[in-house]
């Protein structure tokens, strides 16, 4: 039966097993490198391998060019901090920190983009890895038709619809907003 094992446990002295996949070797000793099973390949012979194979999928996290879902937590003159809740189509197990910066919204008149008229606090937010930015968080753009706010709610706290890339309005209230909203396909 194969053992849990986690990062650091000492698997077998180095003078009985070989270290395989997902191990390491200090001080004379096997030592697992990642969490999961261990397996012992070819148990009693000379090429006998103790290995560490990680149990269950890899863990998601935001790469450089990957599509993200957040949610706007809070909004400056100058940039929009959000928390990063999906990564494609796979929602996130731990909290990622990310900035849309003013000069990531939009691709046209840089210079121009008010934070406050693209993007409120509780917007959720379909934008683009663009680098790993700091140790805090992700720098995001919405500098394409795709991208932008993908549902907000208005004052009545009731869901907006978008009207046009730069306004979406309050059904209830006919109110008008203006966000940078996200181009969504139908499909």
């Amino acid at each position: 039966m194969a053992a849990l094992v986690c990062v650091g446990d000492r698997l077998a002295p180095v003078d009985k097993l070989q270290a395989g996949t997902g191990t390491y070797v200090r001080g004379g000793f096997i030592y697992a490198s990642i969490v999961g099973l261990q397996q012992t390949l070819h148990e009693g012979t000379e090429e006998a391998v103790v290995q560490v194979v990680a149990k269950g999928a890899a863990p998601v996290v935001p790469e450089p060019g990957s599509i993200v879902i957040t949610k706007v937590t809070k909004v400056s003159p100058t940039a929009a901090n959000v928390k990063i809740v999906c990564c494609g189509a796979q929602a996130l197990e731990a909290d990622f920190a990310g900035v849309i910066r003013q000069q990531d919204v939009r691709t046209h008149d840089i210079d121009k983009v008010i934070m406050y008229d693209c993007f409120r606090p509780g917007d959720i937010v379909r934008a683009k890895v663009l680098s790993l930015g700091d140790a805090r968080s992700y720098h995001l753009s919405t500098a394409d038709n795709s991208l932008g706010v993908v549902r907000a709610k208005s004052l009545a706290g009731v869901a907006m619809v978008p009207i046009s890339w730069q306004e979406m309005q309050c059904p209830q209230t006919k109110a008008v907003e203006r966000r940078k909203v996200a181009k969504v396909d139908d499909a």
